[in-house]
C-alpha cells in the first residue's frame, strides 16, 4: 500500500509543534545553529524549556530545584548555556610583563599581594556557587553543588591570608547524612579490567582509559553580579599515575585566569584536581573498582605559589566576565602557552640564581686572596 505524499508549499506552512518537536531533539551547539536557519526556528529556539533540556542533558546538576531557581534568577537557561558552554581563554601574555616580572621582583610591595580591598569592590565567599559534573564515557558519574566557600566565614578571618582551596568531596561529605557523596567507577561503567597493579604499571591501560574518558565541568556562579562561567578545561590537561601511592591516579583540569591589577604576575592558573584510588582488582576476586578520593580547586601564580583567599575571590570575580571560546583547541593552546611561559620563568630564575652563586663564590675567593696577599 502506497501512502499519499503531502505537499508542503513552504517551511512556514508547517506547524510550530512540528518545529518544536524537531528542535527539542538537538544538542546545544546544533540548536544554536538551527536558530539562524529561519525565522520560525529563531522564534521557537527562544523557548526556555528547550534550553533547560539542553542544560539538564549536559549538566545534570541543573536538575536540582535550588539550581533551577538560581539559573532563572540569573536570566534563564538560554543565558546560562551561552555563558557556561564556551570555555575560558586567556592568551594575553605580554613579553614586557614577563621580563618585568623576572627582573624586578624585589620592588613589589607587600600591599600588591595583601593590600586592603576597596569596600566597593569587596567580594564575599558566600557570593559564589559551584556547580560540578563529572562524566566518564558520556555517562554522568558525579553531580554536586556547593553553596559558598567552606571555612571562609568572617571577612577578616584566616581564609583571606591563607592559600585558597575548595575541597568539594570533603564539603559534600559533611553535608550528606550517608554515603551518597561517595563516587565509584567500575567495569560496569566501562573501565578495563586489570588483574594487578604490577600489570597496570607496565601497560598503563587503565590510566589511558581514565585520561581519555573523563570529562569535568566546574561552573562558578557569582550570585551578587549574576555572572557564571565554566572554569574547567572539559578534557584533562595532564596528570600523574601511581602518585602519591601505587594505587592513586591524579588527573588535572583547569584554565588560565586574568589577575590584572590584582597580582604582579597578571595571570594565574586555576587547577582542578581529580584523584581516583584503585580499591579492587580482578586478581583480588572483585571487579576492577576505583573510588574518587579528591575533587578540588586551587589557584597558582607563575612561580607555582598558591594564591591566598582574598586575591582568589577577586580573580574568580573577574574570571566570570573574561573572554571565552567554543573552540577547544584554542582553550588547550591557552593552557599550553601558560605552561611554556611558566617553564621559561623557572629556567630564567634558576639561571639567575646560578649567576648569583657564581658571583658569591668568586667574590669570596677574591676576598680571601686579597686578605692572604695583604698579610704576606
Amino acid at each position: 500500500m502506497t501512502l499519499p505524499v503531502v505537499q508542503v508549499d513552504s517551511v512556514a506552512s508547517l506547524s510550530s509543534d512540528i518545529f518544536y518537536d524537531i528542535l527539542k531533539r538537538l544538542d546545544g551547539p546544533t540548536l544554536a545553529s538551527a536558530a539562524c536557519a529561519c525565522a520560525a526556528f529563531c522564534s521557537i529556539s527562544k523557548e526556555e524549556k528547550l534550553w533547560q533540556d539542553v542544560c539538564s542533558s549536559l549538566w545534570p546538576s541543573t536538575n536540582r530545584d535550588d539550581v533551577k531557581t538560581l539559573i532563572l534568577w540569573l536570566g534563564g537557561f538560554r543565558k546560562f548555556y551561552s555563558d557556561c558552554f564556551p570555555l575560558i581563554v586567556n592568551k594575553e601574555f605580554s613579553e614586557y610583563q614577563w621580563q618585568e616580572y623576572l627582573q624586578y621582583p624585589e620592588e613589589w610591595a607587600e600591599a600588591e599581594y595583601y593590600g586592603d580591598i576597596d569596600e566597593s569592590e569587596s567580594v564575599s565567599p558566600s557570593d559564589f556557587v559551584s556547580i560540578v559534573d563529572i562524566r566518564y564515557k558520556d555517562r554522568t558519574i558525579c553531580s554536586k553543588v556547593l553553596w559558598g566557600i567552606p571555612n571562609a566565614d568572617g571577612s577578616n578571618g584566616w581564609f583571606h591570608n591563607c592559600p585558597f582551596r575548595i575541597d568539594l568531596l570533603t564539603s559534600a561529605a559533611r553535608d550528606d547524612d550517608d554515603n551518597e557523596g561517595e563516587v565509584f567507577l567500575s567495569v560496569n561503567d566501562g573501565l578495563p579490567p586489570i588483574v594487578s597493579m604490577e600489570k597496570e604499571r607496565k601497560d598503563g591501560k587503565l590510566w589511558k582509559e581514565l585520561r581519555d574518558g573523563l570529562r569535568l565541568s566546574w561552573i562558578v556562579v557569582n550570585t551578587k553580579s549574576k555572572q557564571a562561567a565554566n572554569l574547567a578545561s572539559w578534557s584533562p590537561l595532564g596528570g600523574q599515575r601511581h602518585w602519591p601511592t601505587d594505587k592513586d591516579f591524579v588527573i588535572r583540569f583547569g584554565s588560565v585566569l586574568s589577575a590584572r591589577d590584582i597580582l604582579p604576575c597578571q595571570v594565574v592558573k586555576c587547577i582542578l584536581v581529580m584523584k581516583f584510588r584503585v580499591i579492587h582488582t580482578e586478581g583480588e576476586g572483585f571487579q576492577t573498582t576505583l573510588k574518587l578520593t579528591e575533587l578540588s580547586m586551587q589557584l597558582e601564580d607563575m612561580e607555582g605559589a598558591h594564591v591566598n583567599g582574598r586575591n582568589s575571590l577577586l580573580i574568580l570575580k573577574e574570571a566570570l566576565s573574561c573572554r571565552r571560546s567554543k573552540n577547544y583547541s584554542e582553550v588547550l593552546e591557552s593552557c599550553n602557552l601558560y605552561s611554556k611561559v611558566q617553564s621559561e620563568l623557572k629556567e630564567e630564575k634558576m639561571r639567575n640564581e646560578s649567576r648569583i652563586d657564581r658571583f658569591c663564590i668568586i667574590s669570596g675567593i677574591t676576598a680571601f686572596l686579597s686578605i692572604w696577599y695583604y698579610f704576606l
